[in-house]
């Protein structure tokens, strides 16, 4: 129904898996975008479209922490190929990830390293941009937004807070993405208005035969 450009981030709770390879080095694997997942941001409900990824821009996506872009990236994407430091799949499920850390040579990667093995750290976050949207249920206190298309995804980030619903991290993009709900909102009322209309134009033209 509308389309945005503005960069929107959610949350998930899904747990970030550790394992040491054979040459000793750390790899983190985990989900950052998850499909056909009901889930309460406040607001309303959303949904993300199993093939909501399938004309996605995946070329060159950073692994952070907290989503810091000033700080160096973890791990990278690029390309999404066999020589980048993490690999994007999109499956069934959603969008999984797989980041080799160097903990040697990159300390924001040894103390994520740390915090992921000590379970400080456990949940993984996404920013990005939406092609395509539609609501259901706007009439309710509560609809319901299926997001069917997403342009690129800008990063994604190992997080403290990992809670999909109302976490201070997501109540900061929240404003921009009331413009989509405004927008569609926008729309059925115009939709509304206009059947107004034409249910009128119909009654006053039967009228006018009835007295022919």
């Amino acid at each position: 129904m509308t389309k945005s450009l503005k960069i929107e981030q959610r949350s998930y709770a899904f747990n970030i898996e550790r394992r040491e390879l054979d040459s000793g080095k750390t790899q983190l694997e985990g989900v950052p975008i998850v499909f056909g997942q009901m889930s309460d941001i406040g607001c309303w409900n959303e949904v993300i479209d199993r093939h909501a990824l399938d004309l996605c821009d995946l070329k060159d996506v950073p692994l952070l922490t907290n989503h810091d872009i000033n700080q160096l990236p973890v791990a990278r994407s690029r390309n999404n190929n066999s020589n980048s430091t993490m690999q994007l799949s999109v499956m069934d499920d959603g969008m999984h990830m797989r980041a080799d850390l160097d903990t040697d040579n990159n300390m924001r990667a040894k103390e994520l390293d740390s915090a992921v093995s000590r379970g400080d750290i456990s949940g993984m976050s996404f920013m990005f941009s939406v092609t395509k949207d539609s609501w259901e249920n706007l009439d309710s206190d509560h609809p319901t937004r299926h997001i069917l298309g997403i342009g690129k995804v800008y990063e994604v980030s190992a997080v403290t807070f990992p809670a999909y619903e109302q976490t201070s991290i997501n109540a900061r993009s929240l404003d921009n993405d009331l413009t989509s709900l405004d927008s569609a909102k926008a729309t059925l009322e115009s939709a509304r208005k206009i059947d107004a209309m034409r249910k009128s134009v119909k009654a006053r033209s039967e009228k006018l035969c009835q007295k022919d």
